[in-house]
């Protein structure tokens, strides 16, 4: 498997390896990656998903994109390591189940793309001796923890994560800014998107060139496509349950990425019947979707604060994977945007009908279910829980009017300072990387 940039309109397009599109994040031309083919999984494989184990499942489901560059024997170490935890399907109510994805060290979904990445990282830099390479990370959220969890103390790897002052959780925070080793924490003065583009700028300064950068944010092929592993791990869930049911997955959505790589696991051929991007008012998608002008606008800060992004970067592979054409797009995605007191609403009624405490992110994604709902006959939803609850602590203790209690994980972060260094705008970045 090659990859090219999505930028490259030449007909001939430069080509390059798993390993330096891993290395590269972005191409010189500020272009994403995008694979050379899709691969097509073989179906009887993924007519019986449920008689394999899940690594098994994952492994299949990546070696087509990185061929022999890593032996199989090392992949498939990889992926152990990666899923050393469960990913559950949780029935909530009749044709509703939501897929668990906040069973990791950092307690969200962006640890399995996190973790398979430092471990691809190590292995390529196994033995080699050679000037550090830095990962350069913006985070609405998650991401930055679970970035800085997976690369924790890799030898030749130091990580600078970008974060939006006041715009996360107080958990979230801290397990980004706790770490210290070769964790680098940035407070931006700014939104999401000024991180990201302060990042993106950096990829592309000529001076900068000289500092191995890389990108660990889901721009990076080796953070999004891992993510695959979701889709692939809850059908197999489904079927082992005997449920005959066609599929909607309803994710929300920031970047973009996660719902991107769940539609790659359908392009390979896994059987999804729809997916449903669900935002909060950053609304960019469900817009560009109405009016066919895609528009972002300024970031609006919401209580799904890991979803408060106006510009996806992800978006322009969903749309590659339909070769640009948006009536095809919309046979099989559709967008669906949701305000707070929606959000919030919709935690109240999942805990009273059902008992089961959704964090704000679950939330829009069970509003972006419920609404695939009304259109569609004969399905069955899972919509994504991407955090664990106590991740937004406050905000779910007072919609829903009870204590959570702090799993291991978070106790462990609470009890150390914080550490961080403010910026607010891309001169101090790369004054910062210039002197670290």
């Amino acid at each position: 498997m090659r990859y090219y940039s999505l930028n490259d309109k030449k007909e001939n397009k430069d080509m390059v390896s798993f390993r330096e599109a891993m290395i590269k994040g972005l191409a010189p031309d500020r272009g994403l990656y995008f694979p050379s083919e899709i691969p097509k999984l073989d179906p009887d494989f993924l007519n019986n998903l449920d008689t394999y184990s899940d690594n098994e499942i994952a492994f299949r489901a990546i070696k087509p994109f990185i061929n022999n560059e890593i032996p199989e024997t090392e992949l498939r170490k990889i992926v152990s390591e990666t899923l050393n935890f469960s990913i559950p399907v949780v029935p909530v109510k009749d044709n509703y189940s939501t897929l668990e994805l906040f069973h990791g060290p950092t307690m969200a979904f962006k640890d399995v793309g996190a973790r398979f990445m430092a471990r691809c990282l190590g292995f390529f830099n196994r033995g080699k001796e050679q000037a550090t390479i830095r990962v350069l990370v913006a985070t609405s959220g998650d991401t930055g923890g679970a970035v800085a969890n997976g690369f924790l103390g890799v030898p030749g790897v130091e990580v600078i994560i970008l974060y939006p002052k006041d715009k996360v959780s107080d958990i979230q925070e801290r397990q980004l800014t706790t770490l210290g080793k070769n964790i680098h924490a940035l407070r931006v003065s700014g939104s999401f998107d000024d991180c990201q583009n302060m990042v993106k700028s950096a990829f592309l300064d000529p001076e900068t060139q000289e500092l191995n950068l890389t990108s660990a944010n889901s721009i990076n092929i080796a953070r999004w496509l891992p993510q695959m592993f979701y889709y692939f791990l809850a059908k197999k869930q489904v079927m082992s349950s005997g449920r005959k049911k066609k599929l909607i997955f309803a994710v929300p959505s920031g970047n973009f990425g996660n719902i991107c790589a769940g539609m790659m696991a359908s392009a390979m051929g896994l059987e999804v019947e729809h997916f449903v991007a669900a935002t909060n008012i950053n609304d960019t998608v469900p817009r560009y979707l109405e009016s066919e002008a895609y528009a972002p606008e300024p970031t609006r800060p919401t209580i799904s604060n890991a979803m408060d992004v106006s510009d996806p970067s992800n978006f322009v592979r969903i749309e590659k994977l339909f070769n640009n054409s948006l009536p095809l797009l919309k046979k099989q995605f559709s967008s669906c945007s949701f305000t707070d007191e929606q959000t919030r609403e919709a935690m109240k009624k999942l805990y009273t009908s059902s008992g089961y405490i959704a964090d704000p992110h679950g939330a829009v994604g069970f509003l972006g279910a419920k609404k695939a709902m009304t259109e569609k006959s004969d399905v069955h939803a899972i919509f994504l829980e991407t955090a664990h609850p106590v991740k937004f602590r406050e905000e779910v203790e007072r919609t829903l009017g009870l204590t959570l209690e702090l799993p291991p994980q978070i106790q462990e972060v609470m009890e150390h300072p914080k550490s961080f260094t403010s910026i607010s705008d891309y001169k101090e970045l790369k004054d910062f990387l210039m002197n670290t």
